[in-house]
C-alpha cells in the first residue's frame, strides 16, 4: 500500500487537496494540471480500497460524490507529514554543510608576492 501511494505521482497531491477541503472529483481534476479523470479515478478507488479515503455518494440529481479522509487516512497522512518534515531537516543539514568555495579576491601576502630582481 505505501509503495503505491508514495510511488504514485498523483496520490500525494490528491490527498493534499482533500485535506485542504477539495473533496469533489471534478474540483480535484481542475486543481491538478495533467491529471486525467481515469488516473484520478484509479487513485481514488485504490485509496478507498486501502481504507485511506471514504467515498460518499449523495442520492441527488445530478449525482454528487465526495471523498473524505477516514480515521486511518488521517493517521496515514500524519505519517507522510512526519516523513516530509524529516526530508526538510535533511535538506537543511545538507545546505548547512555545503563546502564554502574560497575566493581569490584577496591580495597575496608579502611572502606570496613574487620578487623581481633587476
Amino acid at each position: 500500500m505505501l509503495e503505491y501511494i508514495v510511488g504514485c505521482k498523483w496520490s500525494i497531491r490528491i490527498l493534499t487537496l482533500i485535506r485542504q477541503g477539495v473533496e469533489r472529483p471534478g474540483a480535484i481534476t481542475r486543481s491538478i494540471d495533467g491529471l486525467t479523470t481515469k488516473v484520478q479515478g484509479d487513485c481514488l478507488n485504490k485509496m478507498v480500497s486501502f481504507g485511506i479515503l471514504e467515498r460518499i455518494a449523495y442520492a441527488e440529481i445530478p449525482p454528487r460524490v465526495e471523498y473524505k479522509l477516514t480515521h486511518f487516512g488521517q493517521r496515514f497522512v500524519s505519517i507522510l507529514d512526519a516523513v516530509s518534515e524529516l526530508q526538510h531537516e535533511i535538506d537543511t543539514v545538507k545546505q548547512d554543510h555545503k563546502p564554502v568555495l574560497e575566493t581569490n579576491d584577496e591580495q597575496p601576502s608579502s611572502s606570496q608576492k613574487a620578487t623581481r630582481t633587476e
